[in-house]
């Protein structure tokens, strides 16, 4: 750690890249049948997305940005699937000229705007249909009823999915191939999936009698979770697989209807474990909260620059001392960036060794998905570089930002401002 440190500087974000290949091919492999989509908004590089691909993954793009990337990296058109609530025109023919595999349409607007960019090209563009199933999951809990006041899909109990299907059905340039659901994110068992399927499949069986319409596939999107903290205990992607495919199976028998093939669209699960963030230590303070507690704000060199999880959505990790060993007795840390936000927090309680100081090394682990990914330039601090390691071997997935690459931004800077 101290070596890729001082090669590489801090903060810095590596990855394993035989780690994420063993957990891509296991999802190959547990879902064998089945598309396995790589959702890129956990994190996306050309490298990565070759990564993916090399393991059998397809991958998914929820923007014009991240489609770029898949294709640049290698990713072959047809492998790739398009997301998005709000496709602006451009994305969506960039998409169809690229010769993307699907696209997931979102909204009535988006079933004319795809149509019509279809079929000024002359060709058929395959699509889903994203639905909205009244469930939503996170790690062990879901609720089954009542949650379709969000932006993504279209509603089957209001009768929206229904319409939608039909104006598809009734549009040349597009074939409708299935429908698509996506219930949570960080979940840790099959129940809400498994509501979700028979929800799914329920319709498809409505949409064949109403419309004769046969679905060749259901995407039953992500939200795979991974462990953060010892407490998490996550499902094994095999038991997942096995118990999704199952309800499916025996939801489709029930209602009569083929059974189509199987998509799921993996992204933290499979990237998520194989990154850690490496930080320096700046500054060590005791703080008195009280009773004669003392707990010790621990600044680092980054922060929600480079891991908003922590603020927006209270998230936990686990830390440790990476540059020493030390015997010291733990100490109450609160590990929190550099950012002139008193929310800037990376860990809100740690037990890290007492006798840490400056210049120390810690290790954040579980940091592969949504952390370079969601950063920003905030306070204009560079973004960290990405490294990958491999065989003793490391290299740049994505190198460091400078100021230099700041300023470029900005007109004033290039030409000088004017007086």
């Amino acid at each position: 750690m101290k070596s890729l440190a001082a090669t590489y500087e801090t903060p810095l974000f590596v990855l394993d890249e035989q780690d994420f290949r063993d957990r891509a091919r296991a999802y190959t492999n547990a879902y064998a049948d089945c598309d396995v989509y790589y959702a890129s908004k956990a994190f996306l590089s050309t490298r990565v997305a070759q990564w993916a691909h090399e393991e059998g993954l397809r991958i998914d793009v929820a923007s014009g940005g991240e489609l770029a990337v898949a294709l640049r990296g290698g990713v072959p058109a047809r492998d790739i699937l398009f997301h998005g609530n709000n496709k602006s025109v451009a994305e969506i023919e960039r998409a169809i000229d690229a010769g993307v595999g699907r696209i997931v349409l979102d909204s009535f607007e988006e079933i004319e705007r795809v149509a019509v960019a279809a079929r000024a090209r002359g060709i058929v563009q395959p699509v889903f249909v994203r639905i909205t199933v009244g469930v939503e999951a996170h790690t062990h809990e879901f609720i089954a009823t009542a949650h379709e006041d969000q932006k993504f899909g279209l509603s089957i109990s209001s009768g929206a999915a229904e319409e939608a299907v039909q104006r598809i059905l009734e549009l040349p340039s597009l074939r409708l191939l299935g429908v698509h659901s996506h219930i949570g994110s960080q979940i840790f068992d099959a129940a809400g999936f498994e509501v979700a399927a028979s929800r799914a499949v329920a319709l498809l069986a409505k949409l064949g009698v109403e419309f004769g319409f046969v679905a060749e596939e259901l995407n039953l999107g992500g939200g795979m979770g991974i462990a953060y903290v010892s407490e998490d205990d996550p499902l094994q992607v095999t038991d997942m697989a096995d118990q999704i495919r199952a309800v499916v199976s025996q939801a489709c028998e029930a209602s009569g209807i083929p059974l189509p093939r199987l998509a799921v669209e993996p992204g933290r699960s499979i990237v998520g474990p194989v990154g850690i963030t490496v930080y320096e230590v700046g500054t060590v303070k005791p703080v008195e909260i009280g009773n004669g507690h003392v707990r010790t704000y621990v600044s680092v060199d980054g922060g929600m620059s480079d891991n908003i999880r922590t603020a927006l959505y209270d998230a936990e990790y686990t830390v440790t001392l990476a540059s020493r060993e030390s015997t010291a007795p733990a100490m109450l840390a609160r590990v929190v960036g550099k950012h002139c936000e008193s929310g800037d927090v990376v860990i809100r309680d740690a037990w890290l060794p007492s006798d840490l100081m400056p210049g120390d090394l810690l290790a954040v682990a579980a940091t592969g998905a949504y952390c370079r990914s969601m950063s920003s330039q905030y306070n204009y601090i560079p973004r960290p570089a990405v490294v990958s390691t491999r065989d003793g071997e490391s290299a740049v997935v994505l190198r460091r930002e400078t100021e230099q690459d700041l300023l470029s931004l900005d007109p004033g800077a290039i030409q000088g401002v004017p007086s």
